[in-house]
């Protein structure tokens, strides 16, 4: 099948500038990605198909062939390709993580630097760590420690990986360079080399006590520090506390997700809490004050008489104030009018003269009562 036209493909017109063609490509890559796309095979092509294109467009010299002679400018199995051949698969993925993502969060594998053509470097894979704290804690913050898997220098070998007596040796597979180029024509792929996998040297005899990596398996401890008004689900990084890099690349970082345990009493939502406030039935037809918990100590309020249970009460200033907010949020108190239970005779009877001196009243003393009943009486007929 003949190959589609980049620009056609990224959808941008052919006098697009570097960010238009960039722009288009971001989007083509989060929309079709593999991740997002599992077992999809052709949005795997059209991932592929966008990668090729925003590869050849975004370098001026490979533009410029593809502009002047077509595919067959850049094509490297063409004669006369003008054009050098495009990287594979793998590289082109390492560079839409670095792109779109910007060297991320990403686990082992994720490409460093590689200077003066050495071996490549490889950034350590990030670890996340799951804290549960209590919902005091994470309003007033909280300083703990937290203990995670490290690495050390191995003391026997000091970290060469080698056997005391003996050193590593230059790879003769790469000569030291840590990748080896096969070439087939115009066509050249280059790949991290089999024998050393990247170093630039082997170790012929290994170190027994860390087998040849030059570091061993330890655990460290971390001061954690939750700031004041951090919420379910965020995480803290902890910069260069991850897995270490390989052939000298940057160590990953570590991330403490914060997990806030369910409360007795508050729930939140955001920068707010919400409680429900039982009373007992003669202060919400007297009124009166009532005594609420905050997560600063208790403070009262006035209930106005004739309350009707699941009314809510705003105190300002009295949830959380969250990481990014000025000011703290509130506090709902939702009333819970509680009917008596297990009545004496006395207080039967008591009742029953209250409910019959209710009834002489009318309904000035039950409004929503007659309310709902009129609304009832409407509706049949």
């Amino acid at each position: 099948m003949a190959k589609r036209d980049y620009y056609e493909v990224l959808g941008v017109a052919k006098n697009a500038s570097e960010d238009e063609i960039k722009k288009s490509y971001r989007k083509l890559a989060m929309k079709y990605h593999p991740d997002r796309n599992p077992d999809n095979k052709d949005a795997e092509e059209h991932f592929k198909e966008a990668k090729e294109a925003y590869e050849m467009l975004s370098d001026a010299q490979k533009r410029a062939a593809y502009d002047q002679y077509g595919h067959a400018g850049v094509d490297p199995n063409m004669a006369g390709a003008g054009g050098q051949g495009f990287g594979g698969f793998a590289e082109a993925f390492g560079d839409i993580f670095g792109d779109i993502f910007g060297q991320a969060a990403g686990g082992a594998g994720a490409r460093g630097g590689r200077g003066g053509g050495g071996p490549q470097q490889y950034r350590g894979a990030d670890l996340r760590y799951s804290m549960e704290i209590t919902l005091e804690q994470a309003a007033h913050g909280y300083e703990t420690q937290i203990r995670v898997p490290s690495w050390t220098t191995c003391d026997i070998c000091h970290g060469n990986g080698a056997k005391p007596g003996t050193k590593p040796e230059t790879c003769p597979t790469c000569g030291g360079s840590g990748a080896v180029r096969m070439s087939q024509g115009f066509f050249s792929i280059q790949q991290t080399c089999p024998k050393c996998h990247g170093s630039g040297s082997y170790i012929p005899e290994p170190c027994a006590n860390c087998h040849g990596a030059g570091k061993v398996k330890q655990t460290k401890t971390l001061e954690v520090k939750i700031p004041a008004g951090i919420d379910d689900g965020m995480r803290i990084r902890s910069a260069g506390n991850g897995e270490p890099g390989l052939n000298g690349g940057p160590s990953g970082d570590l991330f403490v997700e914060i997990h806030i345990k369910p409360h007795t009493v508050f729930e939140r939502d955001g920068d707010d809490l919400h409680c429900q406030m039982p009373i007992a039935f003669t202060t919400a037809a007297l009124g009166g004050e009532i005594e609420v918990p905050t997560l600063s100590g208790r403070v009262t309020f006035p209930v106005p008489e004739g309350t009707q249970s699941g009314r809510t009460f705003r105190l300002r200033g009295k949830g959380i104030k969250g990481v990014r907010a000025s000011v703290p949020g509130d506090l709902y108190v939702h009333v819970v009018v509680e009917t008596p239970v297990k009545l004496t005779d006395t207080q039967r009877e008591l009742l029953k003269q209250f409910e019959k001196s209710l009834n002489e009243g009318g309904a000035r003393h039950s409004p929503q009562s007659k309310g709902w009943f009129d609304r009832v009486k409407s509706f049949f007929e």
